[in-house]
């Protein structure tokens, strides 16, 4: 697959039926990326903000341990069919004509919701109840989705969309809408973050060399 580097893409990385795939223009206004962590320190008087410490090799100690939530993402895209529905000759004219943005919406909705596994792996929606009886019984997982914008790709579970209808056709289908979408981010041995976290390395290592003939000084 091909991907426009001016444009994001979400593609639900499984076997999945009906395939996802969603495709925007992306310049949002706003991105906001979150990463919390939580420092366990001493409770006794005089260590309450981290152990004593006086050489860079006694750092490790300062703290008694730290754990890492994952990153978070928000961002606002906004999906609209105003050029397909004028234009006869791009791609999606006729579909968007009669339906303006719904199937992206759907796509977006199906996206969220929880899959059951069934045979050969395939996944499907939870709720057709094709699973068993019982919600234990139905192996309820959310999708993993690749969330591409650049060069960036990142594993992600979609937690949140909201949608803002603005435009409707006379049928009251929508063609235009804003979209705020929140994701976390799937962090591990998977080989996409891998790939994202040498790219934040060389990036680190680019911005030393870019400062590196700024001198710093700390005197005490």
């Amino acid at each position: 697959m091909l991907i426009n580097l001016t444009r994001g893409v979400l593609l639900e990385y499984g076997l999945t039926l009906p395939p996802l795939l969603l495709e925007f223009e992306f310049n949002p206004k706003t991105l906001s990326r979150t990463r919390t962590i939580t420092i366990t320190t001493g409770n006794a008087p005089g260590t309450q903000g981290g152990y004593d410490f006086n050489l860079p090799t006694e750092t490790p100690r300062v703290a008694q341990g730290v754990s890492v939530a994952p990153q978070q993402f928000n961002l606002e895209i906004l999906i609209d069919a105003t050029d397909r529905m004028s234009d006869p000759n791009l791609p999606g004219h006729a579909v968007a004509v009669v339906l303006g943005i719904e199937p992206e919406l759907d796509t977006l909705r199906t996206m969220v919701e929880p899959k059951s596994q069934g045979p050969g792996g395939v996944q499907t929606l939870s709720s057709l109840g094709l699973g068993g009886n019982k919600a234990f019984q139905r192996d309820e997982h959310p999708s993993v989705l690749l969330l591409v914008w650049g060069s960036h790709i990142l594993p992600v579970f979609l937690t949140s969309v909201q949608v803002d209808e603005s435009a409707h056709l006379p049928t009251l289908k929508p063609y235009r809408a804003t979209v705020t979408l929140s994701f976390q981010v799937i962090e591990g041995n998977n080989p996409f973050y891998q790939v994202e976290k040498v790219r934040q390395l060389v990036g680190a290592a680019l911005n030393l060399s870019t400062t590196g003939s700024s001198s710093v000084s700390v005197s005490f």
